[in-house]
C-alpha cells in the first residue's frame, strides 16, 4: 500500500510539473529590433495585448532593441533559447534584405529561425511634409533631376523595404537622391514632421494618420492597385514608374529548434488574434492586409524573397553605403 501511494504520490507530482511547464509558463517576451513608433512596432503591441486574450494564462510584453537595420535585435534572438519565451517580430528587412547589404551578419536568416507566419503586409507610399513645395511625383522627379543628391528620403534603416524602394525609386526614374537612414520608422515620422527630412517611402499604415490630418502629402503608392485606404493616390505603374511595385511585411519567427506543439500555440493564437472582428476591420482600414499563412508557407515565401531580393541588389549594384 506504501509503495502504491508513493507511485501515485510521484505521479501527481510529475503531471503537476508538466502542467506547469506547459508553455506559457512565464512572460513571453515579443522582441522588435526596431525602435518604438514604427509599424512593426504597432503590429507587435497589437500582437502583445491580443495574444493574452487568445492564449489562456499568458502575458506577453514588447521589447525593443532597434539598430543596424534589425540586425541586431535579430541576432539577440538567434542567441535565445529556442523555448518559446523570446520571439520576434520583424519587418522583412532583417530576413530578406539586409542579408545581402550587411557584411559579417551574426545570424543566418535561412538557417537559424523558425519561422511562424506572415502577419500583414502593407505597401509603401512616397510622402513629403505638407509644407513641401513639391505637389506631385512630377515634381518630385523634375527635381531630383536638375539637383542631384539634394532631396532627402528618410528610412527606416539600411536593408529596409523603404530604403530599397527609394533605391529603386532613383533607378527607374534615373535619378539620385540623398538616403538618411533612422533607427525605425518612428523617428522617421518625427523628422518628417518637423520638417527635417524632405521625403520618406513609408509604409502606408504608418503615413496614413499624418496624410488624412493633412500634415504630410502622398505622391504615389508601390501597389499593384489602388489601395482603399487611399484611393486618390495613384500607383507608379500609374505614374509611369515600373518595376516598383514593393510591399512591406510583419512577421513573426523564434529562435531554430521551437518545440512544435510551442509553435502550434503560437501560431494559432496569432492568426485568431488577426481575424478577430474587433481587430480585422482595424487592420484593413490602416491599409493593412491580412496574410496569417502557416509555417510551412511562410518558411518558403522567406526562401523566395530572401532569392528576389539578392537578385535585385546584385543586379541594381545597391549597396548599405
Amino acid at each position: 500500500m506504501k509503495k502504491l501511494l508513493t507511485a501515485l504520490l510521484l505521479g501527481a507530482a510529475g503531471a503537476t510539473a508538466a502542467v506547469g511547464q506547459a508553455w506559457p509558463a512565464k512572460p513571453v517576451t515579443l522582441l522588435v529590433p526596431f525602435p518604438p513608433g514604427g509599424s512593426t512596432d504597432a503590429i507587435a503591441r497589437l500582437l502583445g495585448n491580443k495574444l493574452q486574450e487568445s492564449i489562456a494564462g499568458s502575458s506577453f510584453v514588447v521589447d525593443n532593441r532597434g539598430g543596424a537595420g534589425g540586425t541586431i535585435g535579430t541576432a539577440m534572438v538567434k542567441r535565445a533559447p529556442a523555448d518559446g519565451y523570446t520571439v520576434l517580430v520583424t519587418s522583412l528587412g532583417p530576413l530578406v534584405i539586409g542579408p545581402h547589404l550587411l557584411k559579417n551578419l551574426p545570424y543566418d536568416p535561412t538557417k537559424d529561425l523558425d519561422y511562424i507566419t506572415v502577419a500583414v503586409q502593407a505597401p509603401n507610399v512616397l510622402v513629403v511634409p505638407a509644407a513641401s513645395p513639391h505637389k506631385s511625383m512630377a515634381e518630385v522627379i523634375a527635381f531630383l533631376k536638375a539637383h542631384p543628391e539634394k532631396m532627402s528620403f528618410g528610412t527606416s534603416g539600411n536593408g529596409s523595404s523603404d530604403h530599397i524602394t527609394a533605391e529603386l525609386f532613383w533607378q527607374q526614374t534615373g535619378t539620385t537622391g540623398l538616403h538618411i537612414p533612422y533607427k525605425g520608422g518612428g523617428p522617421v515620422m518625427t523628422d518628417l514632421l518637423g520638417n527635417q527630412v524632405d521625403s520618406s517611402f513609408m509604409n502606408i499604415n504608418t503615413a496614413l494618420p499624418q496624410i488624412k490630418a493633412g500634415k504630410l502629402r502622398a505622391l504615389g503608392i508601390t501597389s499593384a492597385g489602388r489601395s482603399p485606404a487611399l484611393p486618390d493616390v495613384q500607383t507608379m505603374d500609374e505614374l509611369g514608374i515600373k518595376g516598383l511595385q514593393v510591399y512591406s511585411w510583419q512577421a513573426v519567427a523564434a529562435p531554430k529548434g521551437l518545440p512544435a506543439d510551442t509553435k502550434a500555440k503560437l501560431h494559432a493564437g496569432i492568426v485568431k488574434t488577426l481575424n478577430a472582428p474587433d481587430v480585422k476591420p482595424k487592420l484593413l482600414e490602416q491599409g493593412f492586409e491580412i496574410v496569417a499563412n502557416t509555417p510551412e508557407q511562410f518558411t518558403a515565401f522567406q526562401a523566395s524573397e530572401f532569392a528576389r531580393w539578392k537578385k535585385v541588389i546584385e543586379d541594381r549594384k545597391i549597396t548599405a553605403d
